[in-house]
């Protein structure tokens, strides 16, 4: 018995050491350029403001132009989720790196969560830029009288988009480019579903496509943040939220591990995984 906890000891070191060795690697090369981080501050800020401008324009309430802003900084993630994450299985088969990561006795999910976590580092930084300088430029309301509930469904949205994000990466790691300009055209919808730029809200949008919405974590996530954020609501209003959230993760994180493991033994046995020229 002492034999057996102790292999699973090492085993949780291993993979402890695998998480920081991914996380180390993501935060230094993601920040080893001073004017990727001005393009990346600066761009989403632009896009932002096209929005803001539009529901000025038309004299929508203020509190749209704060959806937007709070929107845009969300996005940051989610584009992080689905590109530095999902796909970064497939930019490792592309360079010859992936053979490494399937002969190493480490679990394929520690890997990811080092890339997760070292991709949450450097898009809050990002996303943390995009915020205050949205709400100092565009002078948008903020009303917090919950802290810890905004905070709380933050994280949950971040916990909930990344184990999708894990999900995701098993289908990158054996179809390549397939799912690769799948996730270019499902790009768009998502943040039209998950309303990235307009409350989903029942005036807006109509029922099915609130039931469509409803399959994303980050709809969920987004309307908690804004309500508790600009509408000044707190977490008894907000619970049902933090519940799909929950759920969302406590499904998403077993599913992600079956996929990487039925993908690696599928592409393994039709030696697939190693391929570059699919």
């Amino acid at each position: 018995m002492k034999r057996g906890l102790l292999m699973k000891y090492e085993s949780l070191l291993h993979n402890l050491r695998a998480v920081y060795a991914r996380l180390w690697v993501r935060i230094k090369g993601g920040n080893r350029e001073p004017e990727w981080l001005i393009a990346e501050m600066v761009i989403p800020v632009i896009t932002l403001s096209a929005y803001v401008y539009l529901y000025k324009m038309v004299d929508a309430p203020p509190e749209y132009a704060s959806f937007v802003i709070i929107g845009g900084t969300m996005m940051a993630f989610w584009a992080n989720v689905l590109w530095n994450m999902s796909a970064q299985f497939y930019w490792e088969k592309e360079v010859g790196n992936l053979e490494v990561y399937l002969v190493a006795p480490i679990s394929r999910m520690a890997i990811l969560m080092g890339m997760a976590i070292g991709g949450f580092v450097n898009t809050a930084l990002r996303a943390i830029a995009i915020f205050i300088s949205g709400i100092l430029i565009f002078q948008v309301p903020v009303v917090i009288h919950e802290p810890y509930t905004a905070f709380l469904l933050f994280f949950l949205t971040i916990g909930s988009l990344y184990a999708l994000g894990m999900m995701f990466a098993s289908l990158f790691m054996l179809y390549g480019r397939e799912a690769w300009h799948t996730a270019n055209l499902l790009q768009e919808p998502i943040q039209f579903l998950s309303g990235t730029y307009f409350p989903t809200t029942s005036q807006v949008v109509p029922h099915m496509v609130q039931l469509l919405s409803s399959l994303i974590p980050l709809t969920f996530g987004l309307d908690g943040i804004r309500r508790v954020a600009i509408l000044g609501e707190g977490f008894s209003d907000v619970w049902i939220n933090v519940l799909a959230l929950v759920i969302f993760i406590a499904v998403l994180f077993p599913l992600a591990r079956l996929a990487l493991r039925y993908m690696e033994n599928l592409g393994k046995r039709e030696g697939r995984l190693t391929l570059r020229w699919q």
